[in-house]
């Protein structure tokens, strides 16, 4: 079964980036987690399947905590699983 993916633009501020990464993080459905500037310019990819990982979580909302000093403005691009795409039992 080919499983859809929704693609999600959220615009934030930089105070506000390491909180709301955190959240989508814990949100559970997240694939993937790309943190970009106001000119498009990738800043980083995070594989969320391994930054669950509680091990991994606090390095990697490090990074974007670092990374937010670097502009005002980003757009957090999340890849979600759709709903309903999961196989039935």
């Amino acid at each position: 079964m080919a499983m859809n993916h929704v693609i999600e633009e959220i615009k934030v501020m930089s105070h506000e980036l390491a909180d709301k990464v955190k959240a989508l993080i814990h949100e559970g459905n997240v694939n993937r987690i790309i943190i970009k500037d106001e000119k498009g310019n990738t800043f980083v990819e995070i594989p969320v399947t391994v930054a669950a990982v509680g091990a991994v979580l606090a390095p990697v909302v490090a990074a974007v905590g670092a990374i937010a000093a670097m502009a005002a403005k980003f757009t957090i691009v999340v890849e979600k699983t759709a709903p309903g795409d999961q196989p039935k039992p």
